[in-house]
């Protein structure tokens, strides 16, 4: 599943702003202040509405007041379009409002066509915790077929229905979606997380701070060695003298990492190498994971890596994209930006307080220079992406 289009109404930054034809990596630039971080957290924001509910998430980020756009009275609306498994356009519009001072869901809609022709039906449609559900999704479309509709009630208004149906399998395609979300990562990477010793146990993916690489790296090691070993051979190569990692347990039951260096008899532990080389290992252990994330965002990889290695990395989330995960990356680095297609690019432009999103390839200026031979990261430096940055 893919998503295509984001509409975001009335979050902070964004009161009005429109992400179409969103590739499978999408790069993001814009300056400082801009929005690219308020666009990541749209996506922990319905990733954790769904896992806890609405009133939590909007908790987290300061209460309805701080969240909803300067001078507006709400709701507050995203809306996703996506690509589910049978390759129909599916539309999912979660509008959020205040009651008596408690955030609900002011509505919420999942729908999409079946067949060729025809409208949109709406399979999901609920408002502040009542609403309908078409159960015969399957055979719905067919010839002679009726929609068969239930009603729901909602023991809470702020819960998501999408997070109650999608349990059952007649919500096929709620299901999905709710999967999907359910699986995002976006990363909040921190270094000094990733450099502790930790407790030894089990852990597939890299947890969103980056604190159970260890575990992961272990996991690798034992259940995916040709994946390990893909990972070794990127870090020799991107990171000079790297001959070997390993998660070593300790006699009180904790792991470490150890990267051997050839020049040295002795391995380092993780406290002692460079915050590019942890970062790095961090990002080869994430991109190379078996199953891939439906979605992944990153905020400024960049950061403690050699402007050298930013064009290979570029191409490790390109590879990843193609693999079956979506990629949202943040950057500030023209390096970075070289590395990307010009129809992969996005730039976000605040005037007048709010955020508008502009898509790189669709500038004939940008696109007659990069067919002239120049790069995107040049052009961007050079204050060619009007209002982004960096000047």
């Amino acid at each position: 599943m893919r998503i295509e289009t984001i509409e975001i109404r009335n979050y902070r930054l964004f009161r009005d702003t429109k992400l179409t034809d969103l590739p499978r990596l999408a790069v993001i630039v814009g300056a400082n202040g801009s929005g690219k971080s308020t666009l990541f957290d749209v996506f922990s924001f319905l990733k954790e509405s769904l896992t806890q509910n609405v009133a939590a998430a909007v908790a987290r980020r300061g209460g309805f007041r701080e969240l909803i756009s300067r001078g507006e009275t709400g709701p507050i609306s995203i809306t996703v379009k996506f690509r589910e498994s049978g390759r129909r356009l599916a539309t999912y519009q979660l509008d959020i409002a205040e009651d008596a001072g408690r955030p609900v869901v002011d509505r919420e809609i999942l729908r999409f066509r079946r067949g060729q022709y025809g409208q949109p039906r709406h399979f999901v449609d609920f408002s502040r915790g009542h609403g309908v559900a078409i159960t015969n999704e399957s055979s719905y479309g067919e010839e002679g077929a009726e929609a068969e509709r239930k009603e729901h009630v909602l023991d809470d208004p702020s819960v998501l229905a999408i997070k109650g149906l999608g349990q059952f399998k007649e919500f096929r395609v709620v299901a999905e979606f709710r999967s999907m979300i359910e699986n995002w990562h976006i990363s909040d990477f921190h270094i000094n997380s990733a450099r502790p010793s930790s407790e030894a146990g089990y852990a597939e993916h890299l947890s969103t701070l980056g604190d159970n690489i260890a575990q992961v790296a272990q996991f690798l090691f034992e259940n995916h060695p040709d994946r390990f070993n893909r990972v070794l051979r990127a870090m020799s190569e991107r990171v000079p003298g790297v001959s070997r990692v390993e998660a070593k347990p300790t006699e009180d039951g904790r792991l470490v990492l150890r990267f051997q260096d050839g020049s040295f008899k002795d391995p380092f532990i993780a406290r002692y190498v460079s915050d590019g080389t942890i970062k790095m290992f961090a990002y080869l252990v994430l991109l190379y994971d078996p199953k891939p994330h439906p979605l992944l965002a990153i905020e400024e990889p960049e950061n403690q890596l050699y402007p050298e290695l930013l064009h290979e990395l570029v191409e490790e989330f390109r590879d990843y994209a193609r693999r079956g995960g979506q990629v949202f990356v943040s950057t500030h680095s023209p390096d970075f930006l070289n590395g990307a297609n010009l129809d992969e690019i996005y730039w976000l432009v605040k005037k007048d307080g709010f955020t508008t999103a502009r898509r790189a390839s669709e500038s004939e200026t940008l696109r007659n220079l990069v067919e002239e031979g120049d790069l995107p990261g040049v052009l961007w430096k050079q204050g060619l992406f009007e209002g982004a940055g960096p000047r």
